[in-house]
C-alpha cells in the first residue's frame, strides 16, 4: 500500500475508491495521524534536512481537516520528535542524548564548544534556587550555552561574588567556571546539588527550539571553594531528551 494511498476516516464516513485505514474505537482522528507520522519518523521516510508536507498535504492525504493535522503536529513537537521553524517549515528532529558523569570536579566536555550570552550583575531571584540558601545581595551573574555539534544541549547560569576581578570575570564567558577558578589556585572544597525536572520557560525555548512546557532537566548547584570569599550557584537546563546524569558510588 503506497503511503499516497492511506486515507484516515470514521467508519460512519466510508470513502469510495480508497484504501482505507480503520480507526480504533479507542483512538481519535489526529490520534491516529499523529501515529502514523510517528511511524513514518521512526522508519525514516522523512528527511533530517527537509521539512515533512504541509499541512495542506497531510490534510489531504489522509482525509481529515487541517485541524486534525495540526494537532497531531502539535502533540509530535510536544514529544521532542518534530520542531517548527519559522517561515521554513516542521522538521523530524535530531535525537541526541548524551550521558554525562555528574562530577562537578571534572566539569569539561569533550567535542563541545561554549557561547557566552550575558555578565550581568544581579539578585538570585529564581524561587526554585531557595533550596540552595543564596545570598541577598547582588551577585555576578554568568550566562552560557554549551553546544556540542554546534547544537545547544545545556543552558548554564551561574553566580559568584561580584568582587572577583574584571581578569577572571571575561575568562568565564570562554571556560567552565571550575576551570577557570581552578586556574587561579581556587579549588572546589564541597558541593550541594539539587537534580529535579521543571517545564520549560522563557529563555530557554528559544535556546532549544522546545514549546512553552517541554519537559527539562535541571541541576542546581552551590559549590563552596577555598577562597572564603567565593561561593558558586547556578543551575544547568537541558531538555530531558537531551542530557542525562550518572553518578558511582564506591
Amino acid at each position: 500500500m503506497a503511503l499516497r494511498d492511506i486515507v484516515i476516516t470514521s467508519a460512519a464516513a466510508p470513502q469510495k475508491g480508497k484504501n482505507l485505514i480503520k480507526i480504533q474505537p479507542s483512538r481519535s482522528l489526529h490520534e491516529s495521524v499523529r501515529e502514523e507520522l510517528r511511524r513514518r519518523i521512526a522508519a525514516g521516510a522523512y528527511s533530517l534536512d527537509l521539512p515533512i508536507p504541509s499541512t495542506a498535504t497531510l490534510s489531504e492525504e489522509f482525509g481529515v481537516s487541517s485541524i486534525t493535522v495540526k494537532r497531531a503536529l502539535r502533540d509530535l513537537q510536544a514529544a521532542g520528535e518534530l520542531t517548527a521553524v519559522p517561515g521554513k517549515g516542521t522538521y523530524v528532529k535530531r535525537q541526541q542524548r548524551l550521558l554525562r558523569q555528574l562530577d562537578v570536579m571534572q566539569p569539561s566536555l569533550q567535542d563541545t564548544s561554549i557561547q557566552a550570552v550575558s555578565v550581568t550583575r544581579e539578585k538570585i531571584s529564581d524561587p526554585t534556587m531557595n533550596t540552595l540558601a543564596p545570598p541577598d545581595h547582588v551577585m555576578l551573574c554568568i550566562r552560557k550555552t554549551i553546544l556540542t555539534d554546534d547544537a545547544p544541549f545545556m543552558y548554564d547560569i551561574t553566580y559568584l561574588s561580584p568582587e572577583i576581578d574584571n581578569e577572571i570575570v571575561e575568562e568565564f564567558g570562554a571556560r567552565f567556571v571550575v576551570d577557570v577558578l581552578k586556574t587561579h589556585s581556587i579549588d572546589i572544597q564541597k558541593t550541594h546539588i539539587v537534580i529535579d525536572a521543571a517545564p520549560a520557560a522563557g529563555a530557554v525555548e528559544g535556546i532549544f527550539d522546545v514549546p512553552n512546557g517541554y519537559p527539562m532537566l535541571r541541576r542546581l548547584y552551590r559549590m563552596e571553594t577555598s577562597d572564603p570569599g567565593i561561593t558558586v550557584y547556578g543551575v544547568v537546563q537541558a531538555p530531558f531528551d537531551r542530557l542525562a546524569c550518572t553518578v558511582d558510588f564506591p
